[in-house]
């Protein structure tokens, strides 16, 4: 069954080079993201309490996107965080993309909302 994509923003008060080690970094995704990451080349192997999944990146310009493809997942998904300054605020926005069920995507949003709290928390934003 075909997902439905979905885009997510959040302003992080902190610069692009920083923040896109928090998304691309195996350390640093396991103080919000997951609870241990692993990376083996362009595989990393997300870990919540006795459950894992795999992922490999499929796009990484420093600074700017990090994506990811869940090794379950069609073909076409993916989740994705976009890094960009707002020319006018100068504050740095993290958009996120991901893909869900049409009737979990607001259960999905909520749960970026809550990584997103542990992101800045860790972070120090």
């Amino acid at each position: 069954m075909a997902k439905t994509a979905f885009e997510i923003d959040f302003i992080i008060k902190s610069s692009p080079k920083i923040l896109y080690d928090f998304v691309k970094q195996p350390t640093h995704l396991s103080q919000w993201f997951c609870e241990r990451c692993d990376t083996k080349g362009e595989e990393y192997i997300f870990m919540w309490s006795g459950y894992s999944e795999r992922a490999i990146l499929i796009d990484d310009i420093e600074e700017e996107l990090v994506a990811y493809q869940w090794k379950n997942a069609d073909e076409d998904e993916f989740f994705e965080f976009a890094i960009q300054v707002n020319e006018i605020s100068g504050d740095t926005v993290l958009i996120i993309t991901d893909f869900a069920e049409d009737n979990e995507v607001e259960d999905q949003k909520m749960w970026w909302e809550n990584q997103i709290v542990k992101l800045k928390r860790a972070m120090g934003s």
